[in-house]
């Protein structure tokens, strides 16, 4: 299932790669972050979103910098980063934790490295367990209307709510899902639709 990756941290370029959701559903477009800047305005112009992959994208940002190995520098960035987008709590949290392991660390991006790893596989594995044990409240053929986008776009793996409806879809519970528009920026019409129906999973748009 799935079939894309909303963000994808490539270490031999020391670069991040995201699907720019800004396209969405028209074009699936993606683009290479090379610097904090470039993720700062990913975040703030909405190329990702939800708050998982905000936070995760933040601590990658911080890799970015890493190489310079000046923890100076590093922390600076992560605090600049930390504006990025002030309704979004993982962000804080991220940062926190990045900026947590700069000031303990030797070897800086080594350290901060794994612990961007460590907070993007804590949320996939989270979305895992949220689809798991959300999916025993799902009867077979059921219908579910869902609101803005908390789906395997939002995260680092298969979604919050849409984790629970990939869950049930992969346990032949085939259910239907109503995804209200979300104005203004039309979250749920843009990319709940797209993101489900990419997975053939029957999908109604509401406006």
């Amino acid at each position: 299932m799935l079939g894309f990756k909303p963000l994808e941290y490539r270490q031999t370029a020391n670069t991040i790669v995201i699907l720019d959701q800004t396209q969405l559903p028209e074009k699936e477009m993606y683009e290479h972050l090379k610097t904090v800047d470039d993720v700062y305005e990913a975040i703030k112009n909405m190329k990702l979103r939800g708050a998982p992959l905000i936070g995760i994208a933040a601590a990658y940002g911080v890799v970015l910098t890493a190489h310079s190995n000046e923890l100076e520098s590093i922390l600076k960035a992560a605090d600049y980063l930390g504006t990025a987008r002030p309704t979004a709590v993982n962000l804080f949290w991220a940062i926190k934790r990045m900026k947590d392991v700069a000031v303990k660390s030797k070897n800086l991006f080594e350290e901060l490295l794994k612990e961007a790893q460590a907070i993007e596989q804590e949320d996939r594995n989270a979305c895992q367990y949220i689809g798991q044990y959300g999916s025993e409240l799902v009867k077979v053929r059921a219908k579910i209307m869902v609101y803005c986008n908390a789906g395997a776009l939002a995260t680092s793996g298969i979604g919050t709510a849409l984790g629970i409806i990939y869950t049930a879809e992969n346990q032949n519970k085939n259910p239907v899902v109503y995804a209200c528009e979300t104005r203004p920026l039309l979250q749920g019409a843009r990319l709940t639709s797209w993101e489900l129906t990419k997975n053939r999973i029957k999908t109604y748009v509401i406006s």
